[in-house]
């Protein structure tokens, strides 16, 4: 078997090279979105309580009411753009962007980086995974 490995090798380097070009280049990007993925609960937890982060909660208002984060603020996504003022006040602390699954919350995430928001980061599966770890949700 690695006999046949080694001669494939040999008859085809060009491919072997492309193979290996192309695994390189997804492990390394893999490795640079690691970080920017997001928090998961207990993380995001963390930043509230210590740095004072702000939760940003861009499902719709019935969603919203239905079971949000304590202090979570709704800007839903829809009306991020014309909403995103209402955050200059706290642009120097963490903002951490939720939506129902985690799915969502990359786009709002650019939206606020773009607008100058140097902290970020969204929650690891969104409200749907903050529920399933057990953590309080407000209900209004």
């Amino acid at each position: 078997m690695i006999d046949q490995l080694f001669e494939f090798v040999q008859n085809h380097p060009l491919l072997v090279a492309a193979f290996l070009m192309v695994l390189f280049a997804w492990i390394f990007y893999e490795l640079r979105n690691s970080g920017a993925s997001g928090v998961n609960s207990s993380e995001a937890t963390q930043l509230i309580n210590r740095e004072d982060a702000v939760v940003v909660d861009i499902r719709e208002a019935n969603d919203f009411k239905a079971g949000h984060i304590a202090g979570a603020r709704n800007i839903p996504q829809s009306k991020l753009d014309v909403r995103m003022t209402e955050l200059n006040k706290v642009k120097d602390k963490p903002i951490i962007v939720v939506c129902k699954h985690g799915q969502s919350s990359g786009a709002a995430m650019g939206k606020l980086t773009t607008a100058g928001f140097e902290r970020v980061i969204k929650l690891k599966g969104g409200i749907t995974q903050w529920q399933t770890d057990g953590m309080p949700v407000v209900k209004k």
